[in-house]
């Protein structure tokens, strides 16, 4: 088997919305694994559009969110992903018997000024670099 037929691993982001905190998530880890691990997120209840403080705090880092638009999560999404990572859906994310999940507690940044949202981005870059040195062998 060649390198290029090596599966990447996948993550899926939920959050209720997925305005905000999945959304910032998915760009981190699209930014930063550098196209090494494939990337989903999804919401349980979409919202109509990501949340303008997110967009700002993103672009303060140079990375740009402006064209997303919150998905709605699907039992397909989950199945296709090796990491599933909720930010405060509770139970309304599918189990599948095999994958990997982690429960991301973080505040919900709805609502609130790009002020409040830069601490809660910061804190998804530091889980996003730890997930990436999780999933990628050293050396990458």
């Amino acid at each position: 088997m060649t390198t290029d037929a090596v599966k990447k691993p996948s993550v899926l982001f939920v959050c209720v919305h997925n305005a905000g905190r999945s959304q910032m998530a998915a760009a981190f880890l699209t930014t930063l694994s550098q196209g090494a691990i494939e990337v989903r997120s999804a919401g349980s209840q979409p919202a109509d559009k990501v949340n303008p403080a997110a967009v700002e705090a993103m672009s303060e880092l140079g990375i740009d969110m402006s064209a997303e638009i919150p998905k709605v999560l699907t039992t397909e999404a989950v199945k296709e992903s090796d990491v599933v990572i909720t930010m405060g859906c509770g139970d309304e994310c599918p189990y599948f018997p095999g994958k990997r999940y982690e429960d991301w507690v973080l505040e919900d940044p709805a609502g609130q000024g790009v002020d409040a949202v830069r601490p809660i981005r910061d804190e998804i870059k530091t889980r996003i670099e730890n997930l990436i040195a999780s999933l990628t062998p050293a050396g990458k």
